[in-house]
């Protein structure tokens, strides 16, 4: 028996999303090398991908003329419909037999308001399809218990999140100056600029410190198909990088003062976790994904407050003694999860 691999997300731009996919695959992979699966597994792409992973022991295959979802609903599963298949970015073809589908978080079913209607609408049917066609796993505890609730599935098994690979990444110290940085002066914040995001607050809470307030960096862009309403800059000492390489993105965590992360909603939270393991510190919304991630290692405000926001930057600022240690333990913290322990993860999904 074969089991496939959805490869669409190799014709998509590197997200969170995309992320997990590509960096679970390279680990299964490093783990076939020492000990060779049972069956054939290959990795299914459509035509036109944006970069390949260089495998050694899973097969890359580049599969019939389609792309998107009509790839996925066709093509993708009369090539797989004899196997098993694994999705690892929240859609694959409803009617294959023996799938395993990652949906990374309900953010479609508690935050709509986030999504043009064309999109949730095609996500939130594809979702509640998927429940009862596909096994499910998920990133976190957190968001597993809202897929128990939102889409009635009865079990769902958790693959976190990673990113030890940014740890690798050669800084480009360059993306400083041409911000106008200086190291060790500014917030941080890494994400697209949706409404759930909440920068918006975050903006309001450092405008409260007035001069004493930091630069924030917010880097990322909001993708205009998909969110509605994304933050846009009201302060002169806010700064909106756009995308930038890993590279770029590495060095302004290496030099930020702290992660600034106001969200009100996440399936995981990868940039804390980002952070932590370049010795980042974290200053977070208390929201529990976020918790499960960091633990005690960061500090928590109440996001919905602007006041209490600019209250716990303040606080952060004035205890310059701290920020070293908040890091130390950060990194100590961030080594309990690993791409290797993902990939274990879900062939144990597999299994079951």
């Amino acid at each position: 028996m074969t089991t496939f691999i959805n490869g669409r997300f190799l014709t998509q731009h590197t997200s969170g999303v995309q992320r997990f996919a590509q960096e679970v695959v390279k680990a299964l992979d490093v783990r076939f090398q020492s000990k060779p699966p049972r069956e054939d597994w290959e990795l299914a792409i459509p035509p036109g991908a944006l970069r390949g992973l260089d495998l050694k022991v899973i097969r890359e295959r580049v599969v019939g003329r389609k792309s998107g979802h009509l790839w996925e609903q066709t093509e993708l599963w009369w090539h797989s419909r004899g196997g098993r298949l694994v999705n690892l970015c929240n859609s694959g073809p409803v009617m294959h037999l023996s799938s395993l589908t990652v949906i990374h978080d309900a953010m479609i079913y508690r935050t709509p308001q986030n999504f043009s209607r064309a999109y949730r609408t095609l996500h939130g049917t594809l979702g509640h399809l998927l429940a009862r066609t596909s096994c499910i796993a998920t990133v976190s505890e957190f968001s597993r218990r809202e897929l128990l609730d939102v889409v009635g599935v009865k079990a769902v098994a958790v693959i976190p999140n990673s990113c030890e690979h940014v740890a690798g990444v050669t800084p480009d110290p360059a993306v400083l100056e041409r911000l106008g940085l200086d190291a060790k002066g500014y917030l941080l914040f890494v994400g697209s600029p949706a409404p759930n995001k909440n920068l918006k607050a975050a903006i309001a809470g450092l405008e409260r410190l007035g001069a004493a307030a930091p630069k924030f960096v917010i880097v990322g862009a909001a993708q205009k198909a998909v969110f509605s309403g994304a933050a846009e800059g009201d302060s002169s000492k806010v700064i909106f990088s756009g995308r930038l390489s890993d590279a770029e993105i590495v060095a302004l965590y290496r030099n930020a003062l702290a992660l600034l992360f106001p969200s009100l909603y996440e399936g995981f939270g990868i940039p804390p976790l980002e952070a932590m393991v370049l010795g980042c510190p974290v200053l977070s919304s208390d929201i529990p994904p976020v918790r499960e991630v960091c633990g005690d290692t960061a500090r928590y405000f109440d996001a919905r407050d602007p006041a209490a926001i600019a209250v716990a930057v303040k606080a952060f600022l004035d205890s310059p003694e701290t920020h070293a240690e908040m890091a130390r333990r950060g990194m100590a913290h961030a080594a309990a999860f690993s791409w290797q322990r993902s990939a274990e993860a879900l062939l144990t999904a597999l299994d079951r």
